[in-house]
């Protein structure tokens, strides 16, 4: 019974292996900054930070160094919103259409919401010191990646229902919290839901039964049986 569930394990973790993989790479990074004093702590993420100084100075760096770092939560608790969401897209879409969407909405969201910073500056309703800010983080991915699963759903009304949910989710936390991030994070959702020519090819799970390796791949928010969908940045 052991053997059988560590292979149904290895069998679900290899079904995803970029989620998985980046994930990994979370809990290293996790652990080191729990081993640093604050100081240095700091110093890591902003040198990791896609702030406008950074982005204007090097801005690949930035980009792909600030999304292996968390910003708030504990590991476990993005591990669980990786499962539900990052990892239920890499199944339907491929490991590379689904690095494709989260990439996407990284990148925009963060140019968006920092030059929504930029514009702030400029007109002197925030502070020169704002070019420096921490930014960084897993969130904008996970909100792009999370609006694209709405294609997840058949054609008809449950797609617009999630779509309008996500939309919401995200739309009242900039109404409400006004600052650069929500607005990346608010980006994010409409890149995703843009990204819809990534999704074809891929009939939704829910139309007919989806199979990976003898495995039927878990539905939303982790049930099993079908295939599903999945602070500042």
């Amino acid at each position: 019974m052991l053997k059988r569930a560590a292979r149904g394990t290895e069998s679900y973790l290899r079904s995803a292996p970029g989620t998985y993989l980046w994930l990994l790479i979370l809990l290293v990074t996790t652990a080191i900054l729990r081993h640093v004093s604050p100081h240095t702590e700091h110093w890591i993420l902003e040198r990791r930070s896609t702030n406008i100084h950074y982005l204007m100075e090097d801005p690949l760096r930035v980009l792909i160094q600030s999304a292996l770092w968390i910003d708030g939560g504990s590991w476990l608790f993005y591990a669980a919103l990786y499962t539900l969401f990052h990892a239920q897209a890499e199944r339907w879409l491929g490991t590379w259409r689904w690095l494709a969407v989260a990439l996407i909405s990284h990148v925009l969201a963060t140019y968006v919401s920092e030059g929504a910073l930029a514009w702030a500056i400029h007109n002197g309703t925030v502070p020169q010191s704002k070019r420096y800010t921490l930014d960084y983080g897993v969130s904008y991915a996970l909100a792009g990646v999370i609006a694209v699963l709405a294609y997840w759903w058949p054609r008809g009304w449950m797609r617009w229902v999630y779509a309008a949910a996500v939309l919401a989710f995200y739309g009242q936390a900039m109404l409400r919290g006004r600052t650069f991030t929500d607005v990346g994070h608010f980006t994010a959702t409409l890149v995703g839901l843009g990204c819809y020519p990534l999704t074809r090819g891929c009939p939704s799970p829910m139309r007919r039964g989806w199979r990976w390796r003898g495995l039927v791949a878990p539905p939303p928010f982790g049930v099993v049986g079908g295939r599903g969908f999945g602070g500042q940045n």
